[in-house]
C-alpha cells in the first residue's frame, strides 16, 4: 500500500515510527523489522538488531518472506511468498496501542524449509477481539537457517526466533502488548520450535507459556549436519564454508538440497523394518536441515531436557496427523504383509491400534502412514508430558474428521477462528462446527491469558482433552503410552 492510507494508524516504537493498518476491532503492522536483512556479510551470521529508521515505515502490506519455495504444490495452508532480501519480519495485530495485553507469538510450521508468517489463517483478528496481542515471526529456512557452516553460527533459524522474542520484549509494549506475559505457540515445525526454545539456555526469560501444536523436532546430532552440509557443497561445486556457499544463489542451494533430501531418503527395506522406522521417527527423515544439538543455542532435545523449561505448557496433536500420506505406502500395503509386521512390532497393542483407525480411507497403507503420525507427533508428545511429572503442563487429542480424517494442520482453523479462512473446508470438510471453533479458540485464550487450560492437568492418569463433536475431557495417549516401551 502506498503512504496514503485512509485507515492508517502510526505508532512510535524504539526502532522508529511504524504505520498500520486500523481494522474493525484491531489493528495490523504487517513486516515490521526485529533484525537486519540477511545479505550479504550477514546471510550465515547471527541475526543483528535493526537498526533505527528515520520517519515513518510502512508496514500497511505484509513483507518480504524468507519462503522462496512452497513446501509443495499444493499445501494445506496458503503461505504466500513475498520476494525481497529484508525478511526477518513479524506482524502485529493489536486491539489497542494503548494497553498492556497478553501476547502470543505465533512460529510457523513448514518443514523448517517452507511456510509463511503471513498466511491469511494466522491472522491474529480472532485473538484480538479477546484482548491478546498476536505477533507472527519469521525465520531463516531451510540451509540458510539450519546448515552447520563451520565458520558461521549453529541454528541461526533459532536464533532468529530468539531475536524475535527480544523484540517482543523490548518492544511490544508500543503495541499494546505486555512483556511480562508472552506465549510462544507453533505448529509442526513451529510446534518444533517452541520445544526447542524451551530446549535452550538462548530463550529463557523471554517467554512465560508455551503452546507446541503437532510439535515435530527430531534433532541431528551437528557431526551430521555438518557431513551434510559438506555433501551439499559436493552437489553445488563449492568449499564447504562461508565464502563457498556465499558465491552461489539462493536457487541453487534449494536445488542442491532437494537432491540431498532426496538423497537421505531410506532405501526399500522390508515391511518389518519400514514400521519399525516409522514407530522410532524416522518418517520426518527426509528433511536434510532443520534444528540440531550444537551444545549452545540447542544443547539437547531428550525428554528431560525439553521438560527443564518449568513454563506452563499446552500440547497436542491431531489424530491422523500423515494418514493424508497413506498413497505413499500403496505397494508396501500390497505385499500382504503390513499387519503381520504391525503384530510382530506392536505386540498385543496391535489389534487396539488396527480398531482404531478403522473405516479411515486406505486401508493398509494407512495403518502405515498412521505409524509416522505415531513416531513422529504422538509417541514424542506423551514422552514429554510425562517428563514434567509436577509441572503445569495440558495435554488435548484434536479428533475432528469432518474432512474424512483429523489430518495435520486441521485444528488451526479453530484455533484462531478462522473458519471462513482459504482453504479451510480442505482440512476441516464442509460446515465446520463454529461451535468447537469457540471452545478451541477460547481455550487457547485463556492459557496465554493466565497460564491454565479449562480441563485437568496430565497426570499419572493420562487424561486430557478431546476435540471433537462431541467431545470432552478423557484418557488421551492410550495407545501411544503402550508403545514407549517399544
Amino acid at each position: 500500500m502506498s503512504d496514503t492510507v485512509v485507515d492508517a494508524v502510526v505508532v512510535s516504537t524504539p526502532q522508529g515510527d511504524v504505520r498500520g493498518v486500523r481494522r474493525p476491532g484491531s489493528l495490523a503492522f504487517y513486516g515490521v523489522p526485529f533484525a537486519e536483512p540477511p545479505v550479504g556479510e550477514l546471510r550465515f551470521q547471527a541475526p543483528q538488531p535493526r537498526t533505527p529508521w528515520p520517519g515513518v515505515r510502512d508496514a500497511t502490506a505484509p513483507g518480504a518472506t524468507p519462503q522462496r519455495r512452497p513446501f509443495a504444490e499444493v499445501t494445506a495452508i496458503p503461505e504466500p511468498s513475498v520476494p525481497g532480501d529484508d525478511t526477518l519480519l513479524v506482524n502485529v495485530f493489536t486491539p489497542d496501542v494503548t494497553a498492556s495485553l497478553p501476547v502470543l507469538v505465533w512460529i510457523h510450521g513448514g518443514g523448517y524449509l517452507a511456510g509463511s508468517p503471513s498466511s491469511p489463517w494466522y491472522d491474529g483478528a480472532a485473538f484480538n477481539r479477546d484482548q491478546v496481542v498476536t505477533v507472527s515471526v519469521s525465520y531463516r529456512l531451510g540451509f540458510d537457517g539450519f546448515g552447520d557452516i563451520p565458520d558461521a553460527p549453529a541454528n541461526r533459524g533459532l536464533r532468529d526466533q530468539v531475536a524475535a522474542l527480544r523484540w517482543v520484549r523490548d518492544t511490544i509494549a508500543a503495541y499494546g502488548g505486555d512483556p511480562t506475559r508472552v506465549t510462544i505457540a507453533g505448529q509442526s515445525a513451529g510446534g518444533g520450535s517452541v520445544q526447542a526454545l524451551m530446549a535452550s539456555p538462548h530463550a529463557h526469560g523471554l517467554f512465560h507459556g508455551a503452546i507446541s501444536q503437532s510439535g515435530a523436532l527430531r534433532s541431528p546430532a551437528a557431526d551430521e549436519v555438518a557431513r551434510r552440509t559438506r555433501r551439499l557443497a559436493e552437489l553445488l561445486g563449492v568449499s564447504a564454508d562461508r565464502a563457498g556457499f556465499a558465491s552461489v544463489t539462493e536457487d541453487a542451494i534449494l536445488d542442491a538440497s532437494q537432491a540431498l533430501t532426496d538423497e537421505l531418503r531410506p532405501a526399500p527395506a522390508s515391511p518389518a523394518e519400514v514400521l519399525h522406522g516409522l514407530l522410532h521417527g524416522d518418517g520426518l527423515g527426509g528433511l536434510a536441515f532443520v534444528p540440531y544439538t550444537d551444545g549452545d543455542v540447542l544443547p539437547a532435545t531428550d525428554p528431560a531436557s525439553l521438560a527443564a523449561h518449568d513454563v506452563p505448557l499446552l500440547l497436542g496433536s491431531t489424530a491422523h496427523e500423515f494418514v493424508m500420506a497413506a498413497p505413499a505406502f500403496a505397494a508396501l500395503a500390497e505385499t500382504g504383509q503390513v499387519r503381520p509386521a504391525l503384530r510382530q512390532l506392536l505386540g498385543e497393542a496391535a489389534d487396539d491400534y488396527v480398531s482404531q483407525l478403522a473405516g479411515l480411507p486406505g486401508g493398509d497403507a494407512a495403518l502405515v502412514a498412521q505409524l509416522m503420525s505415531v513416531g513422529a507427533f504422538r509417541r514424542p508428545l506423551v514422552e514429554l508430558a510425562d517428563a514434567r511429572a509436577g509441572l503445569p503442563t495440558w495435554v488435548y487429542d484434536h479428533r475432528y474428521a469432518g474432512a474424512g480424517l483429523a489430518g495435520h494442520c486441521s485444528e488451526l482453523p479453530f484455533v484462531w477462528d478462522h473458519l471462513d479462512a482459504d482453504l479451510v473446508e480442505a482440512s476441516c470438510g464442509p460446515n465446520p462446527p463454529q461451535a468447537l471453533a469457540d471452545t478451541m479458540h477460547a481455550a487457547w485464550v485463556r492459557f496465554v491469558t493466565d497460564g491454565t487450560a479449562p480441563w485437568a492437568a496430565w497426570d499419572a492418569a493420562g487424561r486430557g482433552m478431546v476435540f471433537d463433536v462431541p467431545g470432552g475431557e478423557a484418557p488421551v495417549y492410550e495407545l501411544e503410552r503402550r508403545l514407549a516401551a517399544r
